[in-house]
């Protein structure tokens, strides 16, 4: 595994399936012989997961950056304002068309499917919501927001509640109540991030007994 895009994909796999907690400690040496990956490709990986807020810097070496219960926070915040728009932009500029579409991947999503494919589910929704806004720079910010959330929303994937309120909020812009969407959406996130921090508080005890690192 030499090429900078397959290692970046294979460490940001682990990261986001807590199989590399949060808090460890990452070598290069470690890593080259683990990935059977040459030092400047393991490096350009590195970097890439730095800028998506996987890693961070610890002198020499690396680390997988903790749970921050702080950005968890603000990144619910960024996706209200990021999401709430978007819906009202989609209730403008979406087809019929392409609104049919993301009901049906809906319909075809098994709402007790395992926590790592309920995560990627629900990102893909809302990346692709944000994408009917016709500006990508909507689903762009939603992406990212996602990625950093993401090791995190495996606690509260498979809420029922959730994928319900993601039907009818298609169904609200289907019916260009654009208002009524954007309302529901914000509804939907913060019961999200409520149901999270929950979760966190509920499992702090558990979590940080598998070594992962929350921070407040």
């Amino acid at each position: 595994m030499s090429e900078p895009l397959a290692v970046y994909a294979a460490l940001r796999a682990q990261i986001l399936d807590l199989d590399r907690v949060p808090g460890s400690r990452l070598t290069e040496r470690g890593l080259e012989s683990e990935l059977g990956a040459s030092r400047t490709p393991l490096r350009a990986a590195l970097m890439r997961l730095e800028a998506d807020g996987l890693v961070v810097r610890d002198g020499r070496a690396w680390e997988v950056s903790p749970i921050d219960l702080g950005e968890i926070a603000r990144l619910s915040e960024l996706r209200d304002a990021l999401e709430t728009a978007a819906a009202r932009l989609s209730a403008a500029r979406a087809t019929d068309a392409e609104l049919a579409a993301l009901a049906a991947h809906l319909d075809g999503i098994d709402p007790h499917s395992p926590a790592d494919e309920a995560v990627q589910a629900g990102t893909e929704f809302h990346v692709r919501l944000a994408a009917l806004s016709g500006n990508h720079f909507f689903a762009d910010a939603v992406d990212s927001a996602m990625t950093r959330l993401a090791r995190s929303r495996w606690l509260v994937a498979r809420s029922e509640e959730a994928w319900d309120e993601h039907r009818e909020i298609v169904r609200l812009i289907a019916a260009r109540r654009a208002d009524d969407a954007a309302a529901l959406i914000h509804d939907h996130i913060v019961g999200t991030h409520e149901r999270l921090v929950s979760a966190l508080d509920s499992q702090a005890r558990t979590l940080r007994g598998r070594g992962l690192a929350i921070v407040s």
